[in-house]
């Protein structure tokens, strides 16, 4: 059976070491010293550890149910729930005004990575319910957020989001749902959702759906999307339940994974709605819970493979095949471990150097959206949401890609359920495809991020890189060799696919498309090469100053030596496909498939 072991120590020396947050100048950092660090992140792994974990497989087998219009959660769900409740997890950084502790939410990142680590099914349910709390967070008016945030904050309530129906996915605007206005200033909602992660359960009282909608006589398409908060159960003036609102589950999706999470086809018949902002911008506020969906899911590819490369790494120590081919290292057995070979090697350095520069970016990530938050620092805010698409669509792609790795290292075990490598695969795939395709994140990257604002915020990207170049030319030659030249090289090498999109995208805009995908895994790797050059200066500080655990460290910097010599480079080969523009992947005329 699998098993989880949070990576507190890593999380604590990326967020004490290298973001350094207790000095940062973002309010609520001073009050992240290396202690209190501790102490949460422990506290939250052994919830994860010893709670959650356990019940992951049990969520997969058993799965949910609908009976007469009734979901039912998989078995210890709920008792689980409630342990998550009571120990105030769902309310980390929520504003102390309804209840929140108001935490940063790079803390919040750190617990949710554990959480998405050891039961990802499971953890979505609080997930979106905080993604619906920060849409009425931002958008709605005092009383309605006075009505909804305090139990959602706690999770007595969960929420959704629902976007996606049967006929329509990303093109929204073809949606079909209607929201009729009353005379009480309420509209009535009717039509179909698919796809609804935690739609409904039995682990709490209500549910408050966000909904998109079209008001009747509103503009064509996306512009006359407005976005509804529609209660499972009405909620009366004095906060307490009262009728069972025109909202109903149709189905519980079969799917390949997450089989823990109820996803549902929701059916709205004439169900009493509350307009959430303003009408007709319903995708303006639907889009504060979708930019922080996104940037959830980026961190669920990596948590997956997190938790797929513990295991394979002690199955690899424990499994006897072979003998190493320089030296019998088992002499006392029949053969020697897998871990001893170099292809076992390669497979567990290219997981682990993925997800140990993964957690950097995505804690960095965080640390950019409290500098925007609480700052309000553009040049943050610009950043993170240029790096989003990156977030979502490389971790993703990237976690699956190590899933399948990981139980590579099992071999025919691997493909067999009992050993639950397929179930950490099968669970790290919806991330590649929900909250936005990644085919979708490549387009928004090139499409619109590139040129946000002028294009200031990926120059100030450029510009960051370029600066920890210069301003670690000194930090010797050993780090000079193994970080910095390559850091340098990869940098180029996105810069001039950028500039080939200047120059070729506005003649033929399928040039710069074409190369979309490509253009997103490299940034994605600039970005991590970048994370391991800050991580390996941090963790030669420390050796230097004879401070921290020695192995951890000289871990740390042999890691990231690999990334940089075997990941990295890949930016070569994204750029060469680039270059190569639109006219090969364009040639084949649609009828010749």
């Amino acid at each position: 059976m699998p098993s989880y072991k949070a990576p507190v120590e890593d999380q604590i020396f990326v967020l004490s070491d290298v973001l350094k947050v207790d000095s940062a100048d973002i309010p609520g950092y001073e009050d992240l010293d290396r202690d209190t660090l501790d102490a949460i992140l422990n506290e939250s792994g052994k919830l994860a550890e010893n709670v959650m974990a356990p019940l992951n497989r049990v969520g997969d087998e058993q799965g949910c149910k609908l009976e007469n219009g009734v979901v039912t959660t998989p078995e210890g769900f709920k008792e689980a729930f409630e342990q998550v409740k009571d120990g105030g997890w769902t309310a980390l950084d929520c504003d102390p005004e309804y209840g929140g502790q108001g935490l940063p939410y790079i803390v919040a990142t750190a617990v949710g990575e554990q959480f998405s680590a050891a039961n990802i099914a499971f953890n979505m349910y609080a997930g979106l319910t905080h993604g619906a709390y920060s849409a009425i967070h931002a958008h709605g008016t005092d009383a309605q957020k006075a009505k909804f945030l305090p139990k959602m904050v706690t999770c007595e309530w969960t929420g959704t989001m629902n976007l996606t129906e049967p006929h329509c996915g990303t093109d929204l605007g073809l949606m079909r749902t209607k929201a009729e206005p009353q005379d009480n200033g309420t509209y009535k909602i009717s039509g179909q959702k698919i796809f609804i992660s935690a739609g409904d359960n039995d682990l709490n009282s209500n549910v408050i759906h966000l909904v998109l909608a079209k008001i009747p006589g509103g503009p064509e398409g996306i512009k006359g999307v407005s976005l509804f908060i529609v209660p499972k159960f009405i909620v009366n003036e004095d906060g307490s339940l009262g009728a069972r609102n025109g909202v109903s589950v149709g189905n519980l999706e079969k799917k390949m994974g997450i089989h823990g999470n109820a996803t549902c086809v929701m059916n709205y018949d004439e169900a009493e709605g509350y307009l959430l902002g303003d009408m007709h911008k319903g995708m303006r506020a639907m889009f504060t819970m979708m930019n922080e969906a996104r940037l959830g899911v980026g961190l669920q590819g990596y948590a997956q493979a997190e938790v797929a490369y513990q295991n394979a790494v002690d199955y690899a120590k424990d499994r006897l095949q072979g003998r190493d081919v320089t030296g019998v290292k088992n002499p006392d057995g029949p053969a020697d471990p897998l871990i001893v070979h170099p292809d076992i090697r390669r497979n567990l350095m290219e997981q682990r150097s993925f997800v140990e520069g993964a957690r950097a970016f995505a804690l960095w990530a965080a640390q950019m959206i409290d500098r925007a938050h609480k700052t309000e620092d553009a040049a943050a805010d610009g950043l993170i949401s240029l790096l989003t698409p990156v977030i979502k669509g490389f971790l993703t792609d990237k976690g699956f890609e190590y899933c399948t790795a990981a139980q590579q290292v099992y071999g025919g075990h691997g493909y067999i359920e009992e050993w639950g490598m397929s179930q950490f695969a099968r669970d790290a795939r919806i991330t590649q495809i929900y909250e936005g395709a990644n085919g979708v994140q490549a387009l928004d990257l090139v499409g619109r991020k590139l040129a946000q604002d002028g294009g200031k915020h990926v120059m100030a990207f450029f510009e960051m890189v370029k600066g920890f170049v210069a301003d670690t030319k000194d930090a010797g030659e050993e780090f000079d060799k193994h970080f910095r030249e390559p850091l340098k090289a990869a940098s180029k090498d996105l810069q001039a696919a950028g500039m080939y999109f200047m120059q070729n995208g506005m003649k033929n805009p399928n040039n710069a498309l074409a190369g979309s995908y490509d253009f997103m895994h490299m940034m994605g790797h600039v970005c991590l090469g970048l994370m391991w050059g800050r991580m390996a200066i941090a963790a030669q500080a420390k050796l230097d100053a004879g401070e921290g655990n020695a192995d951890f460290l000289k871990a740390k910097i042999l890691t990231g030596r690999f990334y940089m010599a075997r990941q990295l480079p890949m930016t070569g080969a994204h750029l060469k496909r680039i270059e190569s523009g639109a006219d090969t992947v364009m040639g084949l005329d649609a009828e010749l498939f």
